[in-house]
């Protein structure tokens, strides 16, 4: 449950228009998360609470109800709510039930924001989202959109892949004041190398599935982004934008 909520039916309960009853029965409603027709999914509003990360809907598989359901579920819970691999159809019927919701096109994320005033975002630094080609962006907007949802300010560098390496030196010094960096690239998947060989921080490489017939659909990508020498590379699934941007959430929150 989020602490704004809480702390709303605190107050209630001391200036007296909450009864004890309806306090509790208030909690007992969040921390289960029950929503009226919500019977084909059962949400985790408390994952916030065990693990920093909130409860994610994945868009690809379900409806556009679904998908709005869904997000409204996070959103009363007090929540932020994101969506991510939602469809342009899809998303054109979820922005007409939902009018508040933001929709960011090119990641395919819908993000609906926490009711009531947006969190400080005290000591968090920012996150660098590398981009080696145009083709690679609808993977690093993913990894952008998310960490801006989740209140992480973030940097973006694009358009500085391998075959013209000049383009991404002009850009160290403020990678260098980054506190993690997602490298997110196709064809050889060599940019996460090159980029953890020069800057002193921690880089997710994210493989997309961009490239001609041997990039097998990104595994040629992700091979060489395991197989990275220099130090310090951790690498996610294929066009797994997302995950890249959970995890540098909780290396900033560090």
């Amino acid at each position: 449950m989020h602490r704004s909520r809480i702390l709303a039916l605190v107050e209630a309960l001391q200036q007296g228009s909450l009864s004890q009853e309806d306090f509790i029965a208030g909690i007992e409603d969040a921390s289960h998360a029950k929503r009226a027709g919500l019977d084909f999914a059962h949400l985790d509003v408390e994952r916030v609470q065990r693990t920093g990360l909130p409860e994610f809907v994945f868009g690809q598989g379900k409806s556009a109800e679904q998908i709005a359901l869904l997000l409204m579920g996070l959103h009363d819970a007090g929540q932020v709510a994101v969506a991510t691999r939602v469809d342009d159809a899809k998303a054109a019927l979820i922005r007409a039930a939902l009018p508040g919701v933001l929709d960011h096109r090119v990641a395919r994320v819908m993000v609906l924001p926490a009711p009531g005033e947006p969190a400080a975002a005290d000591t968090l630094g920012s996150v660098a989202v590398v981009c080696a080609g145009t083709s690679d962006l609808p993977v690093a907007e993913e990894a952008a959109v998310v960490l801006e949802a989740l209140g992480h300010p973030v940097l973006r560098v694009r358009d500085v892949g391998v075959a013209g390496i000049h383009r991404l030196m002009g850009h160290l010094e403020s990678l260098r004041s980054s506190r993690a960096i997602i490298v997110v690239a196709g064809m050889e998947g060599a940019l996460p190398g090159v980029v953890a060989g020069l800057v002193g921080r921690p880089v997710i490489g994210v493989p997309t599935s961009v490239g001609y017939g041997a990039a097998f659909g990104g595994v040629a990508a992700l091979l060489g982004m395991l197989n990275a020498c220099a130090p310090g590379v951790s690498v996610v699934n294929i066009d797994n934008g997302f995950g890249a941007a959970c995890q540098a959430a909780l290396i900033n929150r560090r």
